[in-house]
């Protein structure tokens, strides 16, 4: 572990993934087979991990964050963008490089992502740290599935809520879901987890499966969500797009947040689109997560 060793953990803890993103703007995306020319490219700090845990800390929340780097000089800029959002380190380092993903971002801010693991593919079970006042526990997949249950599993028994972004897309074992206290999905994911096609009858489904909460993020049409037998539906704000890389974590950090500082489930909804809507509105993942009082100014 980094230098937080020994130290109590907040009341957020994210264990997920860290990469090192580059991102080239295109005029269109391209299809199998197409070369599309960008002028340039650029890096920022993103994993669907890191991404969560820093919006969580900007949104006001109380986090850290457990992933795995390389040695490599590609970690650094994952590290400072930690340490600037407030986010507590609790990262272990491999031999293998740091993780990267490759973007391409259209002019209409739709985006492609591609994703070399590197050292989040290393993260095993007995790198976690002990959940002793963790009450909200984030967790995403793009690090082993067995580290991911062994964490719920943990936080299952120390009493924490375990927060599921089933993301990138994939069948998943129910023994995995019985442990979750919060679903969130995209339409697509939900198909994949579930095969579904009806969205209120795959929520009721996926909450069937374990989790008493599912929150199915709908892009430029907002969220629906089912919490026990109430149903929560919320238009997205309209804001101009410039990119939406990193807004669906962003709604994850941002909710996970309000939650853990007492709001209600539908007000931390309200909360997580507004801060996802705003995420939109400018380039990158991490660079773009708005903070709390940008967000308390725009909830819908």
């Amino acid at each position: 572990m980094s230098g937080s060793e020994g130290t109590d953990l907040p009341r957020v803890l994210v264990v997920g993934s860290a990469n090192l993103d580059f991102v080239t703007r295109l005029s269109h995306l391209p299809a199998p087979g197409e070369t599309v020319l960008g002028e340039s490219y650029t890096t920022a700090p993103g994993g669907k991990g890191a991404n969560q845990a820093v919006a969580c800390a900007r949104a006001g929340g109380a986090v850290a964050f457990c992933g795995a780097l390389g040695t490599d000089p590609f970690a650094e800029p994952l590290l400072a963008s930690l340490r600037e959002s407030g986010v507590q380190d609790w990262t272990v380092r491999a031999s293998t490089p740091t993780g990267a993903a490759f973007i391409s971002v259209s002019e209409a801010g739709e985006n492609c992502i591609a994703v070399a693991s590197g050292a989040n593919g290393t993260l095993r079970p007995e790198q976690l740290p002990p959940l002793t006042g963790v009450g909200w526990l984030v967790l995403q997949l793009e690090i082993p599935l067995e580290t991911v249950q062994a964490a719920a599993q943990a936080a299952r028994e120390a009493g924490a809520q375990v927060v599921l972004n089933a993301a990138p897309a994939r069948t998943l074992p129910p023994e995995l879901l019985r442990l979750v206290d919060v679903l969130i999905v995209n339409e697509g994911e939900l198909r994949t987890l579930i095969g579904a096609t009806d969205l209120r009858a795959g929520v009721r489904q996926a909450q069937a499966s374990g989790p008493r909460t599912v929150v199915v993020t709908l892009g430029e049409r907002g969220c629906l969500a089912l919490s026990g037998d109430d149903w929560t539906e919320l238009p997205a704000l309209p804001v101009p797009v410039r990119d939406t890389t990193g807004a669906g974590d962003t709604f994850v950090g941002v909710l996970v947040a309000a939650l853990s500082r007492g709001e209600p489930f539908a007000a931390a909804l309200r909360w997580a689109v507004a801060g996802s809507a705003l995420a939109c509105t400018r380039e990158g993942a991490q660079p773009a997560m708005p903070g709390r009082e940008e967000i308390q100014a725009n909830l819908g």
